[in-house]
């Protein structure tokens, strides 16, 4: 079987960015309509490709999906959510409460929670109310990279206590009367999540150790939440019979070894693989390939292409070197290797003597582990939420609360505890990080493309909340957008990979980027199989399948690009970091 099984109504899909959730869910959603089942498939990320894949435009409302009798699509769009439930909190009052007072109301929810939470209410409508989905005999839930899924799902638990615990009647996210006359819905979320017969989640993962980790967490994380149906979900596993190819031996060998020592608590789970796919995942007929990969048109043997390749990487890092210092920042849709990417910039140019500081504003990062050991000039770091959490509460308590009376402080206290602090606390670190770029280079790994933009446009909003707390307004905070769009003090490096959805991707990032007048300094090509040099006949025909990709890139999105061939051997550690910035002649 090459597709997991879909023995519950409610089906979720979630694993590490990049790892196919997407095409997998919706290969899933496919074939179960093809079965005879009315399907609706349900994107829960801020940055989704589902249009994309299903090859049509989406809403908020379920789109019949032309060409797939019985399959339905939606997106929740948590801008459009934040705005609907705003207005809906906000919309009894007006006529009767002061102008001024309706301004402070929305101005209360305009923060980073109430996105948060208004995108959470339309999710616990079609899990907690059995009658919104009604029509339909499966509901399969395409879930963002693992970090937001994650938050997504102990959501219930974390706003019904914070729901509970609060007593003062007002918060970041304004009146709690509102969310107080959800808690039925979020108790029926919580339920419905954790009963086995109703909801499976699908860890979705490639044959590669970091992803596997990365899906064990998960696993690890959901039984404590009490969600036990789970299965393992393989995707893109590539084999072949012919041993005469280094870069064929090299695939294979690492994603034997990676599922030789996949970790216990995943080997014990329903497992289902998928295999690769050389012509994309984009459109029915790609969904139904990997349904019935036996149905792929064989690769013609000895058929070759050719085009002009982008640079080398190295050659990015010689045009960086120029400025002496400054934020280098690499961003790009989950899974693309934006921290192989910024690892490796960032030891080049501290092997030049320079002071690199490395960092991540990703959750699920690896920094550490891409770097592997302790080089010179080069400090390795990772922005910490809990202790931001921890200090910004206490220097907000030191400032606003040594002058309250008893009341005052535990309503300061009760507010700090909103998701909304974890906001703030993380924007102010990554500030201090872009601040470092006065003294010597330091290298951002960011986390993926939502998230990422949500962090840039914080800005307007963390006024606002440092204010409402009676906090500071640290120089770093006030300098971080007039650093991001100086191209003399910040590049932005957009990492892809030569394929449709990650180009999409970056493609969108690069317009969001444009309008906070913030333009890319150069795009980043990650693994590509055509630079790679195969010979194998179904590795270089999905190498053929990059070339409209990379051509795009080059000669449209931007003026200045490079391209990293796939390695044979892993781009971890410093030996495997160098692999990128050599100077490597793939033509």
């Amino acid at each position: 079987m090459t597709l997991p099984s879909a023995t519950t109504r409610h089906l979720f899909f979630t694993g590490k960015g990049g790892v196919g959730k997407t095409s997998l869910s919706c290969a899933t959603g496919l074939a179960l309509a093809e079965a005879g089942k009315r399907v609706l498939i349900v994107s829960t990320d801020p940055a989704s490709n589902l249009d994309e894949v299903l090859g049509v435009s989406l809403g908020a409302q379920p789109t019949a999906i032309p060409k797939a009798a019985g399959l339905f699509a939606l997106n929740i769009d948590p801008e459009a959510s934040a705005r609907d439930y705003r207005e809906r909190m906000v919309a009894p009052y007006r006529g009767i409460l002061p102008v001024a007072a309706i301004a402070s109301m929305e101005e209360q929810f305009s923060g980073a929670c109430t996105v948060e939470i208004a995108a959470f209410d339309e999710f616990s409508k079609l899990l907690g109310q059995p009658q919104a989905t009604a029509e339909f005999d499966h509901v399969v839930f395409d879930t963002a990279p693992t970090g937001h899924t994650l938050r997504l799902l102990t959501l219930p638990s974390a706003w019904s206590e914070f729901i509970a615990s609060s007593d003062s009647g007002a918060s970041c996210l304004g009146p709690l009367a509102g969310l107080e006359k959800q808690k039925a819905l979020y108790a029926a979320t919580v339920a419905r999540l954790c009963d086995p017969a109703s909801t499976a989640v699908i860890l979705v993962s490639r044959p590669d150790i970091s992803a596997l980790r990365e899906a064990d967490r998960t696993r690890t994380e959901l039984v404590e939440l009490g969600v036990s149906n789970l299965q393992l979900a393989i995707n893109g596993l590539f084999s072949t019979d012919r041993t005469d190819d280094a870069i064929a031996t090299a695939m294979m060998q690492r994603a034997d070894a990676a599922l030789a020592a996949i970790p216990l608590g995943l080997s014990s789970l329903p497992r289902t693989v998928t295999p690769f796919l050389p012509l994309g995942t984009v459109g029915l007929s790609a969904l139904r390939r990997m349904a019935h990969p036996d149905r792929l048109p064989l690769p013609t043997p000895g058929e070759t292409a050719t085009t002009t390749l982008p640079g080398p990487l190295s050659a990015l890092v010689d045009e960086i070197a120029k400025a002496g210092r400054g934020v280098i920042m690499a961003m790009g849709k989950g899974g693309v290797g934006k921290t192989t990417v910024a690892a490796a910039i960032a030891m080049a140019l501290a092997k030049r003597g320079f002071p690199v500081q490395l960092s991540t504003t990703d959750p699920a990062a690896h920094v550490e582990a891409a770097v592997g050991e302790s080089i010179a000039h080069l400090s390795v770091s990772r922005i910490d939420p809990a202790a931001e959490i921890a200090l910004y509460t206490a220097e907000v308590l030191a400032k606003a609360g040594s002058n309250l009376d008893p009341n005052g402080r535990a309503m300061l206290e009760e507010d700090l505890r909103s998701p909304c602090t974890e906001e703030i606390a993380v924007f102010r670190a990554f500030a201090r990080a872009v601040d470092a770029g006065k003294e010597g280079f330091v290298v951002l790994d960011t986390a993926p493309t939502g998230h990422t933009i949500l962090l840039l446009d914080a800005a307007e909003s963390y006024h606002r909340e440092v204010l409402r707390t009676q906090g500071d307004m640290p120089e770093a905070v006030r300098n971080l957008l007039p650093r991001l769009r100086d191209a003399n003090y910040t590049k932005v490096l957009i990492v892809t990979l030569p394929e449709a959805t990650p180009v999409h991707e970056a493609e969108r990032l690069q317009a969001d980027l444009a309008r906070a007048k913030i333009h890319p300094y150069a795009w980043v090509i990650n693994q590509s199989l055509l630079a790679s040099g195969t010979l194998n006949p179904l590795l270089a025909q999905r190498g053929r399948y990059e070339i409209s990709f990379i051509r795009r890139v080059a000669d449209q999105l931007s003026s200045r690009s490079a391209l990293i061939p796939w390695l044979p051997v892993p781009p971890v550690g410093p030996k495997g970091l160098a692999q990128l910035t050599d100077r490597i002649d793939a033509t």
